[in-house]
């Protein structure tokens, strides 16, 4: 559940997603950077807090990123006791890497606030197309609305983050009309390389 690539300290608290996009490295991969980031059984926050415990000062990390092989916010009252915790005791920014459907996800919650009260420093959504079409053909989401929820939460996150829009570089994607969207709602934006799986 707890892995690093170079100064990256990564928390993979879920398999669990609402998207099913045909390019995501888990379709084609165990996980990344040697680690295998299939869970067996979802870890508990006690079990999340322990496995930091283990790693967290072998090195001064420059972040800790809550992403894996699921959605985080699948999982939003365990990332928000997990931030708390490390802000309590670390002087560490904490960023949220996710496919924006949060809200979606956790209806009736005030999804962005919480994130924020609970630590947050930075939020990285993968917006991954130019619009509703293009999203749905490619990411094919299981909730209703899934893009328009995502422009609502990068356009709310970017009002209490450094927020940050990505998207992979297919041909599908207009990466320029992504980004013109990113900046109109007051977010940065990032390509993302697609890694093709091995033939």
């Amino acid at each position: 559940m707890v892995y690093w690539l170079g100064e990256r300290l990564y928390l993979n608290v879920t398999n669990r997603c609402p998207n099913r996009c045909y390019f995501c490295i888990r379709n084609f991969a165990e996980g990344v950077g040697g680690f295998n980031l299939r869970l067996k059984k979802e870890p508990s926050v006690l079990e999340v807090i322990r496995a930091l415990e283990e790693v967290i000062n072998r090195r001064v990390w420059k972040e800790v990123v809550f992403c894996g092989f699921g959605e985080p916010t699948e999982r939003l009252d365990c990332i928000l006791e997990v931030s708390r915790w490390l802000k309590r005791y670390f002087r560490v920014p904490v960023r949220l890497d996710t496919n924006g459907q949060g809200c979606l996800l956790n209806e009736g919650r005030d999804v962005i606030r919480e994130l924020r009260e609970a630590g947050f420093d930075r939020v990285s959504v993968s917006l991954n197309a130019h619009d509703e079409e293009t999203y749905n053909a490619i990411c094919r989401p299981v909730l209703k609305n899934a893009y328009k929820g995502v422009i609502r939460f990068i356009e709310e996150a970017a009002g209490l983050f450094e927020t940050e829009v990505t998207a992979v570089d297919i041909p599908q994607v207009d990466l320029t009309k992504v980004r013109e969207i990113a900046e109109s709602l007051g977010a940065s934006f990032r390509k993302r390389r697609y890694y093709f799986p091995a033939l």
